[in-house]
C-alpha cells in the first residue's frame, strides 16, 4: 500500500505507549498518513507471548487496507466456522462462515506472528519502536496515543483511578502440537460453569482457552503459570477430543477475568487511548484484538481528516464508544450461555440445537454487525 495523500497528519510528531496489536496498528495508520512516529514498549524483545487470536472480516479489512494483506495471511490460517459442542462432545451448533459470509475472511494467528508482521511494516513505514521502554511517567508529546492495555498510564491520566471486579471466572492458556488434518474450525466445548475453545494455528500450533467459574482471587496477569495438572483436573469430566489436547500440556498460563468499564473519557486536546486502555473486554466474542485493530484505522483517520487535534478526537471516541460498549456487552453475555448447568443447559442446547437444524444462519445473523461492519469506510 502506497502512504495516503497528504492530509492533516503530514509531517506531525506523535508518540504511541505501548507496542502491542493496537499500539503497532495505530502507529502504522499514522505513519501511512505522514505522521512521525515513535512507540515505546516495555517489552526488551517481541517474543513468542500470549496466545492465538481470531482475527475475523472487521478487523481483517484493516489489515488489508494497510497493506498487510499478504504477509498476514502468510502468518495466518483460514477459519471455516464456530463449532458448538457440549461437554460430551456433541455437536450443538455450527457456524459455517464460508456459506453465510462467502466473500469474508476469518482467520486465525499466533499473537506473535501478527506483531511480527505489524513490526515488520511500521518499522518499514518509518516508525521508530523503542524496545525495552517502559513509560513511567508520561511524556509530552503533541499527541499521545494510549495503547498501554488493561492497566494504562494514558487511561489514568484521563479518567482517574478506577477498581476493576473479579468476575468469578479464571482462564488457562496453551498452546499444543496440531494434529496434520485438524480441521480449520473453532471449537467451542461447553459444560456447567466451564467451557473450552480451541482451534489450529497454522505452523503445527493448536490453541487452547478454557475458562472455569471459581471464587477464588486470581491475579490479573498475562504472566502467571499453573500445573496443567490443575487444567485437566477441571475439564475431566469433557470428551471428544479434549481429553487428548489436555494429555499434551507442558505448560499453561493462568489468569483472572476481570471487567473494567468502558472508560467514560477516551481523550483530552492531546492525549486519546484505544483498545483495552478504552474497553476492556472479556474473550468470549474473539473481539479484543479486533476491536483494537478498528480503533487504530479509526482514530488515525479522524487525526488525518481534521486539522482541529481535540476536535478530531473528539469525533473518534464518538464512532466508536458506542459499537464498542455493544461488542463488550455481547461478550458478558456469551460468558453466561456457554455455562449454563441444569434445566437452562438443557433449554438451551436444545434451542439451538433446533436453530440449528431449521435456520443454520440464523446465529450467525445475530452477530452479523460484528462482522459485516468496515473500518475502513470512515474517512
Amino acid at each position: 500500500m502506497a502512504d495516503q495523500d497528504r492530509g492533516a497528519l503530514a509531517g506531525r510528531e506523535a508518540v504511541v505507549v505501548g507496542g502491542g496489536i493496537g499500539g503497532l496498528t495505530a502507529a502504522l495508520a499514522l505513519a501511512r498518513r505522514g505522521a512521525r512516529v515513535i512507540v515505546h514498549e516495555r517489552a526488551g524483545a517481541y517474543r513468542e507471548v500470549g496466545a492465538g487470536i481470531q482475527v475475523s472480516p472487521n478487523a481483517g479489512r484493516v489489515l488489508d487496507a494497510l497493506g498487510l494483506r499478504d504477509a498476514f495471511h502468510a502468518a495466518s490460517v483460514p477459519s471455516l466456522g464456530v463449532e458448538l459442542r457440549d461437554a460430551g462432545g456433541a455437536l450443538v451448533l455450527a457456524m459455517d462462515f464460508t456459506r453465510a459470509r462467502p466473500q469474508a475472511s476469518f482467520r486465525t494467528v499466533h499473537r506473535a506472528r501478527l506483531l511480527q508482521v505489524l513490526e515488520e511494516a511500521a518499522r518499514a513505514a518509518g516508525v521508530e519502536i523503542r524496545l525495552d521502554s517502559p513509560v513511567e511517567t508520561l511524556p509530552e508529546a503533541p499527541l499521545l496515543i494510549g495503547a498501554d492495555g488493561l492497566h494504562s498510564r494514558v487511561r489514568l491520566a484521563l479518567n482517574g483511578p478506577e477498581t476493576p471486579f473479579f468476575t468469578g471466572q479464571t482462564a488457562w492458556r496453551a498452546i499444543i502440537p496440531a494434529e496434520d488434518n485438524a480441521r480449520p474450525v473453532s471449537q467451542v466445548f461447553m459444560g456447567p460453569g466451564r467451557h473450552l475453545v480451541s482451534y489450529p494455528l497454522g505452523f503445527g500450533q493448536r490453541n487452547i482457552v478454557a475458562v472455569i467459574e471459581q471464587n477464588a482471587w486470581t491475579a490479573e496477569s498475562w504472566s502467571q503459570t499453573d500445573d496443567p495438572q490443575n487444567l485437566r483436573r477441571a475439564f475431566a469430566g469433557f470428551d471428544g477430543p479434549v481429553p487428548g489436547w489436555l494429555a499434551q500440556v507442558t505448560e499453561t498460563g493462568l489468569w483472572g477475568l476481570f471487567r473494567h468499564e468502558v472508560a467514560a473519557r477516551w481523550h483530552d486536546d492531546s492525549r486519546a487511548i484505544l483498545g483495552d486502555a478504552a474497553h476492556p473486554t472479556l474473550p468470549f466474542l474473539a473481539q479484543g484484538a479486533c476491536m483494537a485493530i478498528e480503533d487504530a484505522w479509526v482514530l488515525a483517520a479522524c487525526l488525518d481528516a481534521d486539522p482541529d487535534q481535540p476536535r478530531a478526537l473528539a469525533r473518534y471516541q464518538t464512532l466508536r464508544r458506542d459499537r464498542c460498549f455493544r461488542i463488550v456487552a455481547a461478550a458478558t453475555a456469551n460468558a453466561r450461555n456457554y455455562h449454563l448447568s441444569g434445566p437452562k443447559r438443557l433449554a438451551g442446547h436444545t434451542a439451538l440445537r433446533l436453530a440449528n437444524r431449521l435456520a443454520p444462519h440464523a446465529v450467525f445473523e445475530r452477530f452479523a454487525w460484528v462482522y459485516d461492519h468496515d473500518p475502513t469506510a470512515i474517512g
